[in-house]
């Protein structure tokens, strides 16, 4: 999909600028560096199997208004399902989804098509549930996915509970309907979790698997989606329309793929999978693990823009004031450089303000990595798929014991951030949490 930034007019008043970027484009150029889909070859392969599995179905996507559910939905409506309900409380994300695909002739819109801005732990989705279904293919992407989700206590009381609690609730409503798959999304910062988020991915990991030898149960941990909601190299993008100064932290390398590859993974890890698997893109840590501050910098250059480094928050703003009237720009904002002449068909590279920072935020892992050494893999397969095979398997009781331990300390009046941890440090021995004192709240 072509995102098109317009109408930075206003960013000089006497400069109008247009500027046009294929985010698609830019992500296979930049990010991930593929012409192709990383799952092309694996959709090839298992082409037979996944018609045979798909196509007829009734299908469920519960947050499937956010990048990684929605490009879910595009992958299988591919194919030709019976029926699709999509639940989420974004209700104006429900709304673009179906715009979406209703201007493109790209998919297989089944003629049984609803959506529910609904959240899925309350009473009216079981209503829902109990009257569409039952479904054959259950996904779930309904989850709190940001580090900075861990502020305070009730930031991470709302992550744990939609994480980790509410999906209980969903699991025990699949009894009584089992699908043919169940699909719950994970992260890779479920491996060796250092941050909140990260193990309450684990846990919730934990809590389906206790279900896998009753309902056929996979998910996956998979690198950043480039340019998805939320994400840091989206955040550049709404900056620049806004004229707001761009801020970057140094040395935080990450995996990535493309949305479309984070919904076709999501879809083959459903389809093809066994219960208890969990997937994850085999990615070169060399090749394919990507600096933020190398992204920002190659977006610059594709905008046309030459970086302005700036050496405070402060300085960023102040010059991105300036960037505004031509007439107080600082020689370090003019650069030598003249304001593009349009009309010759030729760009001259305008500058821009960035700030880059150390990452100094409690939860910041500079590196990532989806398995641990004491997992089993099978990387046979698969062609760019690995599968987690010997997952820990709590029994229901134990996870039970887990939960209740939880909500003993949010109700309790005094509960601290320092408890919660230590109470998941007890249940996860490879939970590290990095506690700096600071949050992504207090950046820009």
């Amino acid at each position: 999909m072509a995102l098109i930034i317009a109408a930075i007019g206003k960013f000089f008043k006497i400069l109008e600028m247009q500027t046009n970027i294929n985010i698609t484009q830019f992500i296979a150029s930049y990010i991930t560096k593929r012409a192709n889909s990383l799952l092309t070859d694996d959709f090839a392969k298992y082409n037979a199997e996944l018609n045979d599995r798909i196509n007829g179905k009734k299908v469920l996507v519960i947050g499937g208004a956010g990048t990684i559910g929605s490009s879910y939905i595009k992958a299988i409506l591919k194919f030709r399902i019976k029926k699709l309900v999509v639940v989420d409380i974004n209700e104006n994300g429900l709304t673009e989804l179906v715009r979406d695909l209703r201007s493109s002739s790209d998919y297989n819109i089944p003629e049984d098509f609803i959506t529910y801005p609904v959240n899925f732990g309350d009473r009216v989705f079981e209503k829902i549930f109990q009257e569409h279904g039952p479904f054959e293919i259950v996904a779930n992407f309904a989850a709190h996915k940001h580090v900075r989700s861990e502020k305070d206590i009730f930031s991470i009381e709302a992550m744990i509970e939609n994480n980790v609690l509410r999906a209980r609730k969903l699991l025990d409503l699949l009894l009584q309907f089992p699908p043919e798959h169940f699909f719950c999304v994970s992260t890779d910062k479920a491996a060796n979790p250092v941050n909140i988020m990260g193990a309450s991915k684990k846990l919730m990991e934990e809590l389906i698997m206790a279900y896998s030898d009753r309902l056929p149960i996979k998910t996956a941990r998979f690198a950043n989606v480039a340019f998805s909601n939320g994400s840091l190299p989206l955040g550049f993008l709404e900056r620049l329309n806004k004229q707001q100064p761009w801020s970057c932290p140094l040395g935080i390398r990450r995996f990535f793929v493309s949305p479309q590859e984070s919904g076709e993974l999501c879809l083959m890890a459903s389809i093809m999978g066994e219960s208890g698997d969990i997937f994850f893109p085999k990615l070169d840590e060399e090749k394919d693990m990507i600096p933020f501050d190398q992204i920002a910098l190659d977006l610059l250059k594709t905008l046309g823009l030459t970086p302005v480094i700036c050496q405070s928050e402060e300085e960023a703003k102040q010059k991105a004031l300036l960037l505004k009237e031509p007439s107080l720009r600082e020689p370090s904002l003019r650069g030598g450089t003249a304001c593009p002449d349009f009309s010759s068909g030729t760009k001259q590279p305008v500058p821009y303000p960035i700030y880059f920072f150390g990452s100094d935020t409690s939860g910041e892992k500079s590196f990532e990595e989806f398995y641990t050494e004491k997992e089993m893999l099978d990387n046979d397969s698969f062609i760019n798929l690995g599968v987690v095979k010997n997952s820990k398997k709590r029994s229901i009781q134990e996870i039970d014991a887990i939960f209740n331990q939880l909500r003993a300390l949010f109700e309790s009046q005094n509960v601290t951030k320092a408890a919660i941890v230590n109470v998941l440090k007890e249940y996860l021995p490879n939970f590290e949490h990095i506690e700096t004192g600071k949050g992504l709240d207090s950046k820009m």
